[in-house]
């Protein structure tokens, strides 16, 4: 039962790494951009969260939304003021601008909240759910958690391949001059991605802080470098790659930690993807793109 525990345990903390993930393997995917203030997002979030919660008595679902709605407009305002200037700058310039903007979000937090950590109230006040007589005892936020990565999943992609913003985001992911050329808003297309990835964050930094209920500026520093490491172990770019990447290595994080060492589970992870990438350098469900020349 222990292992089980455990195995449940890897795959709420893989669901959480591959909401977050999202953020990182769409923007990459169709603004080919690495958004590493995508954590400091989700840290704006959490923040939210807890001050809607905490000091102005509201309820759970209405704390959510209106991180959400504050994230999508962070998100919005971050792709319009830091990155649409550089759409033809090279790769080091937008790197250096995204780890510029995550300094720029922590050190804001903390000037409005300070550094000292805040305690993350308990919101949704599930029961525990008990198996095998009690031998299991699976909490309702993990199953929360489980549950909203497969139904985030599973509407991303009826989105991407039904709808008309679906199909002009995967036509911008393809060719960026041939959709403007078809007629598609490829800026209007970017900025969207970065709203449904910024308010995917303000979910992922609830479900984070439920679990691990300390909240502070660098909340979302390490869960964010994890769930990009999750995103390019899944085949940054492929939304079922950030699922898949976000699970295993949810599942290895825990593992390793229960069975080889605590000290080194963050070691045995990165360690576990340099291998896949050795094998496979576009990772577990990612397409070589061959360029013409």
């Amino acid at each position: 039962m222990v292992f089980l525990s455990n195995l449940v345990n890897g795959i709420s903390l893989g669901s959480i790494y591959a909401i977050i993930a999202l953020g990182y393997t769409m923007v990459y995917g169709i603004a080919k951009m690495l958004n590493f203030a995508h954590g400091d997002v989700i840290m704006v979030g959490a923040y939210i969260i807890f001050c809607a919660a905490q000091y102005w008595n509201l309820p759970f679902i209405v704390s959510l939304l209106i991180a959400m709605a504050v994230c999508t407009l962070l998100g919005i305002t971050i792709e319009k003021l830091a990155y649409k200037p550089l759409r033809q700058a090279t790769s080091l310039a937008v790197l250096i601008t995204a780890i510029g903007m995550s300094y720029l979000l922590q050190n804001t937090a903390l000037l409005i909240w300070g550094a000292n950590p805040k305690v993350f109230p308990d919101l949704m006040n599930l029961n525990t759910l008990q198996l095998f007589d009690g031998q299991l005892s699976i909490k309702g936020e993990i199953l929360v958690t489980i549950a909203a990565n497969i139904i985030i999943m599973i509407a991303l992609t009826m989105f991407t391949s039904r709808t008309k913003m679906g199909k002009a985001m995967r036509c911008v992911s393809e060719d960026r001059g041939a959709a403007e050329l078809m007629g598609i808003n490829v800026n209007r297309t970017i900025s969207v991605t970065f709203a449904i990835g910024s308010a995917l964050a303000a979910i992922a930094g609830m479900l984070l802080c439920s679990s691990y209920p300390l909240l502070q500026p660098t909340t979302g520093s390490m869960p964010g470098i994890k769930a990009f490491t999750a995103a390019v172990f899944g085949g940054i770019g492929s939304i079922p790659g950030a699922m898949l990447g976000g699970i295993l290595l949810g599942i290895i994080e825990i593992l390793g930690k229960a069975y080889i060492s605590t000290e080194l589970g963050d070691a045995i992870v990165f360690a576990v993807l340099i291998i896949v990438l050795l094998v496979r350098p576009t990772g577990l469900l990612g397409k070589a793109v061959r360029e013409k020349v």
